[in-house]
């Protein structure tokens, strides 16, 4: 049994529709289904639908049981049928099936399911954070290729996972066949129920043949997903609703899940308690303890939940006692599954959803725990931890970089196991972005300039001012975009983007300042001092072109600032035609240029102009060069050269 299923499958009924099929041959499967034991349901429905009967309930519940049991790939063909037979449906049934497309690779189909439950469904969060998520792939694509995974070597032909670290041992829960003839199967999937079991972690990073835990512990029902103190004193564990040889049921005769604790007493598990904070109503699972164990963080559907499985902190008083549960907000929380919670030593929250933009099922999540108990951003941690399956239970040692999640991915030896990892790369790796800010002309630092970091949307992120030497850094993050503005008094301010890579060993931009009063005279080429781009004109042509107009406002300007200013117009061509074509289509354009400036106002003596052809290029496309488009616009430009200022 999975109890990772139990939160998002049997324990919610209010997931599920309830009322009788139309015909007498499917009572029996309506019943099973009904009491959530999903493989006598599949196993009756299926041979109705064999038979070439078409029913839409039939379909619903066929897609449900193989999606609430995980067999996602399995609910795409009565899916598929459900919406063949009638594309109207109640909206958890786009999400589900949007989730399954996910199984097959399907992402174009899934993200129409997603667009089509958005519609349907305007403020729920899963349709939400997609719709602003669009490029969700993208960015996984970019949180990827950080871990080097393989099999732990300690899984069974059942399921295997949910581990943590005690001392030397991994310590997880597996529904393997100890050989005990007592062990029983759980109904609603036919495996067996779950128990935690030991193995020790030898120096080379192998695990020993796992030894079942004590009784104590294990119960003839599902134990899983344990967390213990740093001092080995106390395990928290997630358990059916079972104590002292008592199984308690919900108001359906349902057997959820509760939170346990026990003491290590004379190398002995003891004192199993039921949490205080436990229902018979409704389930609660899968502990991890905040870094200084003052606060524990569980899963559960307990009232005021979000979704199908929202993840809750609470208080451990000094005394022992609990505080009240918490929900840990829309910052965390979907309408879907949150679950299996760990908090990193650098007091980071990792979790599975399957409500946020994913590779399909369960995906592994992170968020940074802020001082305040808010959160960072939640990311994807991405491939190969994340796949088109469920991926969770995911734990790290954050000093090696190395540890343990489970999945039921393609590849394993039983329906869920257990995957060692070493994270080769930070997903939040940081870097320094540094760089000197200097005067355009003579490269000389400037002191004490205004240096501001924006980010993606052009917000502020930070501001320093740069040093005596001009120089001025910024503590950035990988895979990100930001833009350097650069202000100083009697400088134009400075705007220039920059991306920082993973691969780069450092990030550097360097920011030229322009003065905003630039000294001028007799020679000074104004297109250079005004930062003009080049005059561009259009092959064989002399007419000046739109973009070209608005850079020959900005010389019009000076020259009515200085009315004794004469300059004249240098008309340069590229390289292609002859030698005379050219000079004569250079005079051209040095005259059209000179005639702009005259229907502005500009008296005929103070501007002249001169054709220079090919003879003056900027570059090396020449006659038989074989250069680029762009090289040879290049060619094609003007200069405006003070003549005289008198």
């Amino acid at each position: 049994m999975k109890i990772k299923k139990l939160l998002y499958t049997a324990f919610l009924s209010s997931v599920f529709f309830n009322g009788m099929a139309q015909k007498t041959v499917l009572n029996k499967a309506e019943k099973e289904y009904n009491q959530y034991a999903y493989i006598d349901a599949i196993s009756i429905y299926e041979k109705v639908a064999e038979s070439g009967y078409k029913d839409e309930k039939m379909f619903q519940r066929l897609g449900n049981a193989y999606y609430f049991n995980a067999e996602l790939t399995k609910a795409v063909k009565w899916y598929d049928a459900l919406f063949s037979l009638n594309n109207q449906q109640e909206s958890e049934y786009y999400y589900r099936y949007a989730l399954a497309l996910k199984s097959i690779g399907d992402y174009a189909k899934s993200d129409k399911m997603l667009e089509a439950f958005n519609e349907k469904v305007k403020t729920d969060t899963r349709g939400v954070l997609f719709e602003n998520n669009k490029n969700y792939l993208e960015q996984i694509k970019a949180n990827s290729g950080r871990f080097e995974i393989t099999n732990a070597g300690i899984n069974s032909t059942q399921s295997d996972y949910g581990s943590t670290i005690l001392n030397n041992k991994l310590v997880f829960a597996s529904a393997r066949d100890t050989g005990n003839a007592a062990r029983k199967t759980f109904k609603w999937t036919n495996k067996s129920f779950t128990n935690l079991y030991a193995s020790v972690l030898k120096s080379d990073g192998s695990l020993e043949e796992p030894i079942r835990l004590e009784k104590k512990i294990n119960s003839k029902f599902n134990e899983s997903t344990p967390v213990f103190t740093r001092d080995g004193k106390t395990m928290y564990f997630t358990r059916n609703n079972f104590l002292r040889g008592k199984k308690g049921k919900d108001n359906k005769r349902i057997t959820l899940l509760k939170l346990y604790k026990a003491d290590f007493v004379k190398d002995k598990w003891t004192n199993v308690v039921a949490l205080p904070f436990n229902s018979d109503q409704y389930s609660i699972a899968h502990p991890a303890l905040s870094i200084d164990e003052k606060k524990l963080y569980f899963a559960s559907d307990m009232p005021g939940s979000f979704g199908q499985s929202d993840l809750y902190s609470v208080a451990i008083n000094a005394d022992g006692t609990f505080g009240k549960p918490e929900n840990l907000g829309s910052a965390i929380n979907t309408e879907g599954r949150e679950t299996f919670p760990f908090i990193s030593a650098e007091n980071e929250l990792y979790f599975a959803s399957d409500g946020r933009p994913g590779l399909g099922g369960l995906d592994v999540f992170v968020a940074k725990i802020k001082d305040d108990s808010g959160f960072g951003p939640v990311q994807n941690i991405g491939e190969p931890v994340n796949t088109k399956f469920d991926d969770f239970a995911f734990i790290i040692d954050s000093n090696t970089r190395k540890g343990f999640f489970s999945s039921n991915k393609d590849g394993g030896k039983g329906n869920d196991d257990i995957y060692k990892f070493t994270e080769t790369r930070k997903l939040d790796c940081e870097k320094k972005l540094s760089g000197v800010i200097a005067d355009s002309q003579t490269s000389e630092a400037l002191t004490g300039a205004k240096v501001i970091l924006l980010d993606d949307k052009f917000q502020q992120v930070s501001e320093v001012n740069s040093l005596a030497d001009g120089t001025y850094s910024f503590d950035v993050k990988c895979n990100k975009t930001y833009h350097i503005r650069a202000v100083k008094q009697d400088y134009e301010t400075s705007e220039s983007p920059v991306t920082i890579q993973p691969e780069d060993n450092k990030s550097e931009l360097n920011v030229k300042l322009e003065k905003q009063i630039k000294e001028i005279a007799v020679g000074t080429d104004l297109a250079k001092t005004l930062n003009i781009p080049i005059i561009y004109f259009d092959l064989d042509q002399s007419f000046i072109r739109k973009e070209a107009a608005f850079e020959l406002e900005k010389v019009l300007a000076v020259m009515k600032q200085y009315p004794k200013m004469k300059i004249e117009v240098r008309s340069h061509t590229d390289s292609r035609q002859t030698e005379k074509y050219n000079m004569v289509l250079s005079n051209k354009r040095a005259k059209a240029t000179i005639e702009w400036f005259v229907k502005r106002g500009i008296e005929t003596n103070r501007i002249s102009g001169k054709g220079y052809g090919e003879s003056q290029l900027v570059n090396k496309c020449s006659d038989h060069v074989t250069c680029t488009e762009e090289e040879h616009q290049l060619n094609r430009r003007s200069e405006f050269i003070i003549v005289s200022m008198q």
